[in-house]
């Protein structure tokens, strides 16, 4: 990443900080340049981008003063701590970075934008992303990637479709991707689950699903699991790379959040494949925003013309106006900016988050239990105690303003599910996460019957 832009980052977290308030002068260019150890120049050109983007403004010999804008976003977040919404945080969108990219579009593709594209995506686009995956340690060819209106399209694509071993059934963990079980559900395709807990599934009973069920593919989320917050290990990914081969069951994995990977050595499953049977699934909803509503799927040769063909009657194809924006979005290097600034920002949460449940949950005599990761993310969950009733739990929290969640919806109608309470803090600032954590442990230690 250019130094410049990652002095950009920098120099939002110093806005971000106290003392600063709106029209309070920043720090001289010299003196900004002996803080970052870096030429005059590079702090000009930082500010005159983040001039640009309105969180600063110039004024004629007289310096830089800060915009910030947002206390009453702030405040809001003070009184209702939300540890429910999974959405990203609507302050980190990039939002004037995008509307650049848009203009830029509009201006390099003009007509191509306004008429029908493939239902492949756009040539331009595949070829950026084919680059990006590389670094994810995903080798494609360009014939193998297509560009999807976000995973959920994808997901529907393939459980809709014939696949060549002409099985029926989808086999998905268990608690799971809640809108992927409702459609499913919804138009009664044949579907098991297979209980995933913080340690990982039964190897054992999975490969006695796959050696006795009707399975023609495995949907699962081995990195940074959504609800649960945990990832499977190299040999576990592996494994299962292993048995999709030797049962000729495909494995859909989504990696929805590979850009916030901090394990450098975390590959996913598809670098072990040998045989063809991972299907690769990447959002840039999370990383970016979810409007844009843009995946990427990376499609083996046995099942390539089905999904073209199935994608082609869906949609025709994907927005070509987000495709383009992306495609200007990538090269430019902002989403390389972007990306080191949210992970920063989401890892300081997750960590915060992590420590504050170790915490609680040692205090919290058996109520909850909580399992600790190497690398934590901003979602994950705690095993209640048997006598705590979820739903009441929820609403005594809902009293207190602090909002979480169930994971009802996280199962199959028929299968069995755990007394769960899952957490997120996307949409909870670093000041307030430790204190909230400290309301909900108190709440529930006084709810549990021990």
């Amino acid at each position: 990443m250019y130094f410049y832009l990652k002095l950009m980052n920098e120099l939002e977290e110093l806005i971000a900080k106290q003392p600063y308030k709106d029209g309070q002068k920043l720090p001289s260019i010299r003196a900004l340049a002996e803080q970052f150890n870096c030429s005059k120049s590079t702090i000009i050109k930082a500010l005159d981008e983040l001039e640009k983007r309105h969180l600063i403004y110039a004024m004629p010999r007289s310096g830089y003063f800060v915009v910030k804008g947002m206390n009453s976003a702030q405040d809001e977040a003070a009184r209702l701590l939300n540890f429910a919404a999974s959405a990203p945080d609507p302050a980190l969108f990039p939002y004037l970075d995008f509307q650049h990219c848009i203009n830029k579009a509009i201006d390099t593709y003009q007509k191509d934008l306004f008429v029908y594209g493939t239902a492949k995506g756009m040539d331009s686009l595949i070829d950026i992303v084919r680059k990006q995956l590389m670094s994810y340690q995903v080798f494609a060819p360009e014939r193998n990637i297509f560009v999807v209106s976000g995973v959920q399209q994808a997901l529907s694509l393939l459980a809709s479709m014939p696949f060549p071993s002409g099985k029926q059934k989808v086999l998905i963990e268990q608690p799971g991707y809640h809108l992927f079980i409702e459609y499913l559900q919804t138009r009664h395709i044949p579907v098991i689950g297979i209980e995933r807990r913080f340690a990982g599934i039964d190897f054992n009973r999975l490969e006695e699903i796959f050696r006795t069920e009707d399975i023609k593919f495995f949907y699962t989320m081995p990195r940074f699991h959504n609800p649960l917050g945990c990832s499977y290990s190299k040999k576990e990914k592996q494994l299962l790379a292993k048995l999709a081969a030797k049962y000729d069951v495909y494995i859909v994995e989504d990696d929805f959040l590979a850009d916030f990977e901090q394990n450098s050595k975390a590959d996913p499953i598809y670098a072990y494949d040998d045989s063809s049977h991972v299907i690769y699934l990447k959002s840039y909803s999370k990383i970016i925003f979810p409007g844009l509503r843009i995946g990427i799927a990376v499609i083996p040769d046995l099942l390539a013309q089905a999904f073209r063909l199935y994608k082609k009657q869906d949609d025709i194809d994907s927005s070509m106006l987000s495709q383009a924006a992306l495609e200007i979005y990538l090269r430019s290097g902002m989403f390389e900016r972007h990306r080191a600034k949210i992970r920063g920002k989401y890892s300081a949460r997750a960590k915060l988050l992590d420590t504050a449940l170790a915490k609680e949950a040692s205090r919290s005599k058996g109520a909850f239990t909580y399992e600790r990761s190497k690398y934590p993310i901003v979602h994950t969950h705690i095993l209640l105690h048997e006598t705590i009733s979820v739903p009441l739990l929820i609403s005594k929290l809902r009293k207190e303003d602090i909002l979480v969640d169930a994971m009802d919806r996280d199962y199959l109608s028929t299968f069995e599910r755990a007394n769960l309470l899952k957490l997120n803090v996307t949409n909870v600032i670093e000041g307030n996460i430790e204190s909230g954590i400290e309301r909900i442990g108190s709440l529930i230690a006084q709810s549990a019957r021990l």
